[in-house]
């Protein structure tokens, strides 16, 4: 198969579909890959080594789009990517299509065959191309959360870890999934006080375990997370429902009783964010100020480090685009968890949770 790498063209991302060693794997295989050129420059995988793993360089995306089966990419397709999508295309990305309508219409429009990554599955139920990007999302959640605390970038000029005599900030984890666990990781590692809020007591025990007392895990509910607000110094949203929008957890009333100069991330922004104030930013301005609590919603996090989440999310596609290039769709007969990435084919959204989402049900 004729499988295309185009260059990421969202605003700040610097990640790449495939790296030059999942390249050399698939032209081994026999498959044929264009890579268009500069792709993954940014990160220290430049053209030659694309080269000398077999790819194919072409200058632009326009002729990797009309020569190329497959497109592995990272990020959504953007608007001016929408007209280069043909019936004969095979997409796999990320799509985050329930909070954006109009690239949903755009790729029912298009007649292309869609799989979003975030909705992948393994047979544990896991989310295996998700897993990677939150693992990476989750810890840059605290380290970004931690910066912004910082007097000159506007937060309340507080150490997330405190100093001795000095109480460490309050760290407050919605949401106990890969994101929430790696974002707790990084608060504990850097002395901090924190609290995990989930739903699932199974989860909320499994949570226990695993940090062994260093951190409060609280099941969540409204009371529970506003009695916590007046003693959060960050605020990490890590909620997810698999392809559905997110749940929105904290109203702007409820916002307010956050101290002035508080840090709030929302990592579930790219399903449209879990707190009614958040809106998309980027790494160009990642910031805003509602109720005098900064908001840090960048809707690409890791794209911050990006060679580390290109590496991640590569090992863990590789499979995955090697099974599409040897079979094409017929692989998603092969293997129901890559056939519930399946959001878009043949101009009809088919994953349920998406549709829902989109009132297409």
């Amino acid at each position: 198969m004729r499988i295309g790498v185009p260059r990421e063209i969202k605003a700040d991302e610097y990640r790449v579909g495939l790296t030059p060693t999942a390249v050399r794997e698939l032209t081994e295989a026999g498959h044929e890959v264009l890579v268009e050129a500069s792709a993954g420059e940014a990160i220290g995988f430049d053209d030659e080594q694309y080269r000398q793993a077999g790819a194919t360089l072409l200058k632009g995306a326009d002729e990797l789009f009309e020569r190329a089966t497959l497109l592995v990419k990272v990020k959504e397709p953007q608007p001016e990517e929408y007209s280069r999508l043909r019936p004969s295309h095979l997409l796999f990305t990320f799509l985050h299509l329930a909070p954006d309508p109009r690239q949903a219409e755009a790729l029912l429009a298009s007649g292309a065959s869609c799989i979003a990554y975030e909705t992948v599955t393994d047979g544990h139920g896991g989310l295996p191309l998700l897993a990677p990007m939150s693992e990476v999302a989750g810890r840059l959640a605290t380290q970004a959360g931690a910066h912004h605390l910082e007097l000159h970038q506007g937060g309340r000029g507080i150490l997330l870890g405190g100093v001795p005599g000095v109480p460490p900030a309050g760290v407050t984890v919605v949401g106990g999934g890969v994101v929430g666990v790696q974002a707790a990781r990084m608060a504990v590692g850097l002395g901090a006080r924190v609290t995990i809020l989930d739903k699932s007591p199974r989860r909320l025990r499994e949570l226990d375990a695993m940090f062994r007392g260093r951190v409060v895990c609280e099941y969540a509910t409204a009371d529970g997370l506003e009695r916590l607000l007046p003693d959060t110094d960050l605020l990490v949203g890590a909620v997810l429902v698999t392809g559905d929008a997110a749940p929105k957890l904290l109203s702007r009333t409820q916002l307010a009783n956050l101290p002035k100069g508080a840090v709030l991330v929302d990592v579930a922004i790219d399903q449209g964010g879990c707190f009614e104030t958040s809106r998309p930013t980027t790494h160009g301005k990642p910031t805003f100020v509602e109720e005098g609590v900064i908001h840090y919603c960048v809707a690409n996090i890791p794209s911050a480090a990006a060679r580390t989440a290109t590496l991640a999310l590569s090992h863990a596609t590789l499979p995955y685009v090697q099974a599409l290039a040897g079979e094409g769709l017929d692989a998603l007969d092969r293997d129901p968890g890559l056939a519930a990435g399946l959001n878009v084919h043949q101009g009809r959204l088919t994953h349920e949770a998406v549709a829902r989402a989109l009132g297409k049900t």
